[in-house]
């Protein structure tokens, strides 16, 4: 059986206002529900055949998700605000994998990795995406010494 798309529509791109604001999609139809971790959604699919895997629709704070649609992306898709997008997402249940390189490292700190095991899904996830984001190795290196910080103590 094939698996229902949470949406497949089409819609129009749009900016936060202000210096260094947010361009993103906004997505009434799915529900902002409260077992999600700060009310964010982790999905998987597509915009405008663009895979996305792994990806957060967030709160705009008025109880309704959207989702940020990031300038690699926009240049990938030739889209800016103001464009529409044909985005087609499903809900990303698929279990948390840790990274070979942060699994490592919390192996070097064993209270750190048992106290990371026992952190609910949704944490490992943001200590992992944190980590992930960084655009520096350097940057990433001080998130993982920070994390098993955190988890140390």
């Amino acid at each position: 059986m094939q698996e229902k798309p949470l949406i497949n529509k089409r819609y129009q791109l749009q900016r936060f206002p202000g210096k260094g604001g947010w361009t993103y999609a906004l997505i009434p139809e799915i529900p902002m529900e409260k077992r999600f971790p700060f009310g964010w959604m982790r999905v998987r699919g597509k915009i405008d055949g663009f895979e996305l895997n792994n990806y957060k629709l967030m709160p705009d704070g008025s109880g309704h998700l959207f989702l940020p649609v990031k300038a690699a992306i926009r240049k990938q898709i030739k889209k800016e605000a103001g464009d529409w997008v044909k985005i087609v997402l499903f809900e990303d249940k698929r279990p948390q994998t840790i990274p070979s390189e942060i699994l490592d490292c919390l192996k070097e700190v064993p209270l750190a990795l048992q106290r990371f095991n026992e952190l609910p899904d949704w944490e490992k996830k943001s200590y992992i995406d944190n980590i992930l984001d960084a655009k520096k190795p350097e940057t990433k290196a001080n998130r993982i010494v920070k994390m098993i910080g955190d988890l140390s103590y």
